[in-house]
């Protein structure tokens, strides 16, 4: 009978450790326990790691999902969430938190949808970019609410008005001629960023991210780039005007993949505004300068969309389930979109993987350049278009390269050189699109 209060104590930690994220505001140390229990739960697909510390020394972790977690697999894309960049801006860190919680446990539930997409994708979530932030607005408390107190990190910065600003050249490069990719950063560019920016920017450093999402607040609808308006200042201000990016069609396709399947975001009446199908690009929605998502399309191979997800930025408690269950399908989706397109690999005449080469698509001013892992050519070819003869490849051998891994030799291209490009579907069929339930409207 001695052993039973310890038994019955065990018992109820082991509830308590395998219990469902609730749908409650997380503070930091609540956020870090709930990232190390779905870890705990899925120790075979997910990995927590942190990018860096926010000026008050908070962890910036990450929750990965793949099934070979912390290993790059050949031909298997890298994709990002990231939330709460504005801590007061709370849905899309406890939606970061949910998604993370439903992974884990719908693989473990053998969902084939979900088991497919963490096998052929590699997934992180990066809940909180402004965790001191976030803990200013929560201490304010449900009856406070400070419309921007919260907002900028620590140091009162506003990390979405933080990146260097490659608008500038590319808009300079697209009138006088120059690069129209991989903009390279300036020489100060460490001693001009916030250290929460200077730890994601070393992210996209570390990873060949393809495809992103960032979670605002204060608005419902699927913004896209550019975010910087190409017109000129009138009065210190830059007029809002529409500036697409060379892909403007699959940006506006992207939006439309999240916003058709979210609740209601595809109404396009929400908050007070209307957004037709829910879109905007952001430049002519309003402009501003040093945006995260414009930075992702001209420094990297990514591509991003800014996801505005509820009226209210620091949601009450008891509208967290809602959200959920209207933003879980379109979460999904977008994950999803990332096996659309083409893929493949660069080799020289030797089949090694070759670095720098440059991917042009026929038609469209935005080149992808291949890293040091195999190339993902996304996004520049929207689903259906034919790709063949519309790629050009252009690069410097420099040196031979050790081969890694063995790969399938491919057809011989003119050069002595041999680009393989790989449709998504030549590999794979396409992903099981059944639906998830979809929540109230």
């Amino acid at each position: 009978m001695s052993d039973l209060p310890s038994v019955f104590l065990h018992l109820l930690l082991l509830f308590k450790l395998v219990a469902p994220v609730t749908f409650r505001h997380h503070r930091y140390d609540d956020l870090v326990r709930t990232l190390y229990k779905v870890q705990n739960e899925c120790p075979s697909i997910t990995r927590v790691y942190s990018i860096g510390r926010s000026v008050e020394g908070r962890h910036l972790y990450v929750l990965e999902f793949s099934d070979h977690p912390g290993i790059h697999e050949l031909l298997e894309p890298e994709v990002k969430y990231v939330g709460n960049m504005h801590g007061n801006e709370a849905l899309g860190r406890e939606l970061m938190l949910q998604l993370s919680e439903f992974l884990c446990e719908e693989f473990r539930n053998r969902n084939q949808r979900i088991v497919r997409l963490i096998q052929d994708t590699r997934i992180h979530i990066l809940p909180s970019m402004n965790p001191d932030g976030y803990e200013v607005a929560a201490a304010q408390g449900p009856n406070k609410p400070g419309y921007l107190v919260g907002r900028n990190n620590a140091n009162g910065v506003d990390l979405n008005r933080n990146f260097p600003d490659l608008n500038t050249y590319i808009y300079y490069n697209e009138k006088y001629g120059g690069p129209n990719h991989h903009l390279p950063l300036p020489d100060n560019w460490k001693s001009q960023v916030e250290p929460e920016t200077r730890a994601v920017i070393r992210w996209m450093h570390s990873f060949n991210f393809v495809l992103s999402a960032n979670l605002h607040g204060g608005a419902v609808v699927a913004n896209y780039p550019y975010d910087k308006s190409f017109e000129h200042r009138v009065r210190g201000v830059r007029r809002t005007a529409n500036t697409p990016t060379p892909d403007d069609k699959l940006f506006q396709k992207l939006a439309k993949v999240y916003s058709y399947a979210h609740g209601w975001m595809y109404q396009g009446w929400n908050c007070g505004d209307y957004f037709p199908d829910g879109i905007t690009n952001g430049a002519s929605w309003y402009s501003l300068s040093k945006g995260m998502q414009d930075f992702n399309y001209l420094h990297t191979n990514c591509f991003e969309i800014t996801l505005e997800l509820s009226c209210d930025k620091f949601p009450p408690q008891e509208e967290l389930q809602r959200e959920w269950l209207g933003n879980r399908e379109a979460l999904i989706q977008f994950l999803e979109q990332v096996h659309q397109g083409i893929k493949g690999m660069v080799h020289d005449e030797n089949y090694n993987n070759l670095a720098n080469a440059v991917i042009s698509v026929s038609g469209i001013n935005h080149d992808v350049t291949s890293g040091r892992w195999p190339l993902w050519i996304t996004g520049s070819l929207l689903p259906g278009l034919q790709c063949s003869g519309a790629i050009r490849v252009h690069f410097h051998l420099k040196r031979s390269i050790p081969q890694v891994s063995p790969v399938r030799r491919a057809p011989s291209r003119r050069h002595g050189v041999k680009a393989k490009v790989q449709p998504q579907a030549a590999r794979k069929k396409g992903m099981e699109m059944r639906q998830l339930q979809r929540g109230p409207a």
